[in-house]
């Protein structure tokens, strides 16, 4: 079974919801809380040993999950304004958790983007 099998046959369970104007299964779900405003709302993990390697620079995973993020807001023709950051590191180190973090809040200022939660574990 692949990732799209699984939100077919598990996750497509939507209930109705006026304000849901697209759900499960796209780069973004979208969501009109009053009309002219939708918002886009979307969370890629990035998971150590599948999606990078152990020995990955700061830098350039901030980079990279910063990129996911922005490049599904890009996809659905949004705007962004606000990231979740949704990781899951080889572990916690000071100094590295510090590069990648100096980094990441660069890129956001450079887009024009605030970290505003997530998902992190180790």
């Amino acid at each position: 079974m692949n990732e799209f099998d699984f939100i077919r046959q598990y996750l497509h369970r939507q209930q109705q919801d006026k304000q849901l104007i697209l759900g499960i299964g796209d780069d973004a779900a979208i969501i009109r809380p009053r009309s002219g405003y939708d918002l886009h709302f979307s969370a890629d993990m990035l998971v150590g040993g599948t999606h990078f390697f152990p020995d990955v620079a700061p830098a350039d995973l901030a980079h990279k999950v910063l990129a996911v993020n922005l490049s599904g807001m890009a996809a659905m023709g949004a705007t962004p304004r606000w990231v979740l950051l949704s990781v899951a590191l080889f572990e916690l180190n000071k100094d590295w958790l510090s590069a990648f973090c100096d980094t990441l809040f660069a890129l956001a200022v450079r887009f024009g983007v605030k970290l505003i939660g997530g998902d992190t574990t180790s």
